[in-house]
């Protein structure tokens, strides 16, 4: 694999959203593909070179800071980087309570601090988030100043955090973090001159969202599926699409933003002929 000084991609939890948009945004760049697994990023990477990309794959604990530290000393390494992936995640069907603020919550956070420290001029990030997080009742203006701005410690500390009462809360309080951490962390990553969104997605068809159809809560988003505007699942190409834009020159103005690509769903959760039931 060539590893010369290639403006980089990094991209984190290399399922098949991560993968889609790295391979629309990476032409002429080398790819680090970080995972949970060395043996997962490894299956990745070895997907993405065979599409003629130059790829490095090593393992990564996003619950770790440490870890972390490491995948951003490696892409440093490598060259310059110019675009963060942030996929990785884990969902209510997945894990406990737990984990799951361990993993998408605490661990994005953390992702975005670090990389905003050593993210190239002109580079850009995009979390992958979650429709879900637009399901969870409001909080206050104060909570949600918290976790967009709270050291990711302190994350896990807080009350309403900590008092999630199910998985899925806490997934919903996860997701609802990312959304609201890129606005808190756009001001820092302009620091470097560079940009950070996220993006939430409804029922895309990946690995993860095939355990959502067909887990315990199977006839809740097989439900969703039926009643969405859009009539159907979508595709991570049509998330990658939407990632390109926001990531590259065309995007150059949008920056603190979350992008919700659900197919109405959430539209339909609030206003369709079922709300009032809800």
């Amino acid at each position: 694999m060539a590893t010369g000084q290639k403006d980089v991609t990094v991209v984190v939890g290399a399922g098949g959203i991560g993968q889609a948009i790295a391979r629309r945004i990476s032409s002429g760049r080398h790819i680090l593909v970080a995972n949970h697994s060395q043996a997962s990023a490894d299956a990745a990477a070895k997907v993405m070179e065979n599409a003629g990309f130059d790829v490095t794959a090593m393992e990564v604990d996003i619950s770790s800071r440490a870890a972390i530290q490491a995948v951003v000393a490696k892409a440093q390494e490598l060259g310059p980087i110019k675009a963060l992936v942030q996929a990785a995640g884990v969902s209510p069907s997945q894990a406990p309570i737990e984990k799951i603020l361990h993993v998408d919550l605490f661990g994005t956070a953390v992702l975005l601090e670090e990389f905003g420290k050593g993210v190239a001029e002109g580079g850009s990030g995009v979390v992958i988030s979650s429709q879900s997080g637009y399901r969870m009742p409001a909080l206050t203006a104060a909570q949600d100043a918290l976790l967009a701005t709270a050291a990711p410690e302190a994350l896990l500390e807080l009350d309403f955090v900590k008092n999630v009462e199910s998985t899925l809360h806490a997934y919903q309080m996860s997701k609802r973090c990312n959304s609201l951490r890129v606005r808190g962390e756009a001001v820092q990553w302009a620091k470097r001159g560079a940009r950070v969104n996220s993006i939430s997605p409804g029922i895309i068809v990946t690995p993860l969202a095939h355990d959502e159809l067909y887990g315990e809560r199977a006839e809740f988003y097989q439900n969703m599926l039926k009643k969405m505007p859009a009539g159907r699942a979508g595709t991570p190409d049509e998330v990658a699409a939407l990632a390109a834009l926001i990531m590259g020159p065309e995007g150059g103005f949008i920056t603190g933003s979350d992008f919700l690509i659900d197919g109405g769903a959430t539209a339909n959760f609030y206003y369709g002929p079922d709300a009032a039931l809800q």
